[in-house]
């Protein structure tokens, strides 16, 4: 059976992460394995050993530290796989070169997940990238978005895997009336909800400023924010001086996020940056429309079931937010479209087609390893 060994800096709860493990458990062809760097990051750890799924930590505060080059190399040579599957590019781009002092007999391909826009990274990362990124025996791009962004290679070595979640489960976590009875809110309030990690790309001063503008035009209008991050002092700065946090509540990191989003009139994302957003996949699925931003893959995957104002534009993305308050039956035709753009986010569909370029790299490594001997 082919062995797949995923790395990635943190098991946190953010997009990527539950992407990896969404697909390291679901049964299929492949037997599966977790790396990661930083231990502070292990919230999902716990859902890999249900699942009887391996996780070992590297022991790094960042990927600057150089230690954890040294210990992956061991485990590779340790223990050996077919695959060693990135989802970082920090991370790939010592990967592919690491790989290659390898011995052959224990020399996995390398795939890497691209999960975000180029320009999204720190200027070093993108320029080892492009020297690097032709080594790899496979890369994935989560949207056509994030595919034109990346360089150093041809385009037609880019495989475009819409990414998929287990549409059924996340169903089966829908509570609307006990949420919004937990957090005391009424049926008849319009709740708008962000899941996010709170980071400079997801430009939550953006949401702070558009909510300030709906919440006067709305009054029965309300704010979650679910998430976890390095702005999460500064977002409850930006709510306080906005002078609206008994509308706008920073609920903090919540193990239950789509049972929060099912609770919701519409989700929000105020992204400057994005791949392919898990959060927006999850609402879908819970027939819960979306208003975003245009970023990355955001448009295609929301479809006729969302409303799409430009990156940055604080004043449009505050008039969608009233007008998905205020116009019922245009939220209810919103609503009524999600389910059937959620159909294109099956995960057994990604992980075949993810399985697919694991088969060619594998195929690509192998015959690159005979013309070497």
């Amino acid at each position: 059976m082919t062995r797949i060994r995923h790395l990635l800096k943190g098991l946190g709860p953010g997009g990527a992460e539950r992407l990896v493990v969404a697909q390291a458990t679901t049964s299929g062809p492949t037997t599966h394995d977790v790396v990661y760097l930083i231990p502070e990051k292990q919230h999902l750890v716990p859902l890999l050993e249900a699942a009887g799924i391996t996780s070992r930590c590297l022991d790094a505060t960042s990927a600057a530290r150089p230690g954890w080059i040294r210990r992956l190399r061991r485990l590779l040579v340790d223990d050996p796989v077919d695959v060693l599957h990135v989802h970082s590019p920090a991370l790939a781009a010592v990967a592919r070169l690491l790989v290659r002092t390898l011995a052959a007999p224990v020399r996995p391909a390398v795939v890497s997940t691209e999960h975000n826009r180029w320009p999204r990274h720190h200027r070093l990362t993108r320029l080892a990238n492009r020297l690097t990124i032709s080594l790899q025996a496979g890369t994935i791009a989560v949207s056509d978005d994030v595919k034109a962004s990346i360089a150093g290679i041809d385009a037609d070595r880019v495989a475009v895997v819409v990414h998929g979640i287990d549409v059924a489960a996340v169903r089966a976590t829908a509570d609307r009336a006990g949420v919004r009875r937990e957090l005391g809110l009424a049926d008849d309030d319009v709740v708008i909800v962000c899941v996010a990690n709170l980071r400079r790309e997801k430009a939550l001063d953006v949401l702070v400023a558009a909510a300030r503008e709906a919440l006067d035009a709305v009054p029965h209008l309300h704010y979650l924010l679910v998430g976890q991050g390095p702005l999460a002092a500064e977002v409850d700065r930006w709510i306080a001086e906005a002078g609206i946090g008994e509308r706008f509540r920073a609920l903090g990191y919540r193990a239950d996020a789509t049972r929060v989003i099912s609770a919701a009139d519409a989700l929000t994302l105020s992204s400057a940056h994005e791949g392919l957003p898990v959060a927006v996949m999850e609402a879908l699925a819970l027939g819960v429309p979306i208003v975003a931003t245009a970023a990355g893959g955001v448009p295609d995957a929301v479809g006729a079931a969302g409303l799409i104002s430009p990156v940055g534009d604080v004043d449009a993305l505050a008039a969608n937010h009233v007008l998905v308050a205020t116009d019922v039956a245009r939220r209810h035709t919103l609503a009524g479209a999600a389910p059937a753009e959620s159909a294109r986010f099956e995960l057994n569909r990604s992980i075949a087609e993810i399985e697919a370029v694991y088969a060619a790299a594998m195929a690509g490594d192998s015959a690159a390893d005979r013309n070497q001997s």
